[in-house]
């Protein structure tokens, strides 16, 4: 057994303001590339990783872990070798670790001939989520999976649902170099909330699907509001209040926290929108002397894709 297979894993945007948890969509500019190999002796092991330093030990890595999940439950498991080429940085807000994650096990399941489902696959990947951030969290390894826009559904049983994507739709995203630690942005939100904030809330999600589905860019506009956990998160990102004030000043539908930060996201309407939105916020992060990358994606409708097999 000799099969080997090279994916991009694209980076995702959690949460969408609303969503904490359960919605998240996928980017197509901006993933890491992985190569997959099989072979007969047993085990799981990293043989290489360039761009980042993460642990090479299986049972230490966000990939390895989610591999040995998928392994467990396949008849006669084959050994893997697992090359990762990180293009995303760790700390970024834009699902570095889910990244490694769903490639790893997509990767796996298709060499194997896909004998898991996609919800299968969301499930493997989350236990690399728990190593990187202590909590199975599925918001951005689904979109990494399935592509487009996701909804959790729920946890228990784990339900998730790929939602319509409006060809239309664009990101922004701008990244500052400093890191926010999932876990420590974890540790600043409340574990309880008024009625009337999730009343709002859960509103606002219903109105997002709904916006997504009828192509309503004034209701997706509308509905990108985070009345429980931006209040609180904004405040470990530099000129959050600036970068969303000139991203919406040039049309952006609407602009919030990418996942648990430091990244920012902007959703508009048009590529011309969108980068138009960019340069704003490059204003915006120009003066800090704070180093930053920006991202203009499309959304990323398929998810992990094949490079080279």
């Amino acid at each position: 057994m000799n099969k080997r297979i090279k994916i991009f894993a694209p980076a995702t945007v959690a949460n969408l303001s609303c969503g904490f948890d359960v919605l998240g969509c996928c980017l197509d500019t901006v993933g890491d590339e992985m190569v997959i190999s099989l072979h007969e002796d047993p085990g799981v092991k990293i043989t290489k990783i360039e761009g980042a330093d993460l642990p090479l030990e299986t049972h230490k890595n966000v990939a390895g872990v989610a591999v040995e999940a998928l392994l467990k439950k396949y008849d006669q498991p084959p050994g893997v070798d697992i090359e990762i080429y990180k293009k995303i940085k760790a700390g970024s807000g834009i699902g570095s670790s889910a990244a490694s994650s769903a490639g790893a096990v997509w990767a796996v399941n298709h060499l194997l001939g896909n004998p898991f489902s996609p919800q299968d696959l969301v499930a493997f990947a989350m236990e690399g989520e728990k190593l990187a951030s202590g909590n199975a969290h599925a918001d951005n390894v689904a979109p990494a999976l399935l592509g487009g826009f996701t909804l959790v559904r729920s946890y228990t049983p784990l339900d998730v649902i790929k939602l319509y994507t409006p060809e239309d739709l664009m990101m922004t995203v701008i990244h500052p170099q400093i890191e926010v630690k999932t876990s420590d942005s974890r540790s600043v939100i409340k574990t309880n909330i008024t009625l009337k904030d999730g009343i709002r809330q859960w509103g606002n999600v219903g109105g997002l699907v709904a916006g997504l589905y009828t192509e309503d860019y004034g209701l997706i506009g509308r509905s990108l509001e985070d009345v429980i956990i931006e209040p609180l998160r904004s405040i470990l990102i530099p000129e959050f209040n600036a970068v969303k004030e000139a991203a919406m000043s040039k049309g952006a539908l609407g602009c919030g926290i990418s996942g648990s930060g430091p990244s920012i996201f902007a959703l508009s309407k048009g590529t011309e929108t969108a980068n138009h939105v960019a340069t704003a916020i490059r204003e915006v992060y120009d003066t800090t002397g704070l180093a930053f990358d920006i991202h203009v994606s499309k959304i990323n409708d398929q998810g992990v894709k094949i490079i080279d097999s």
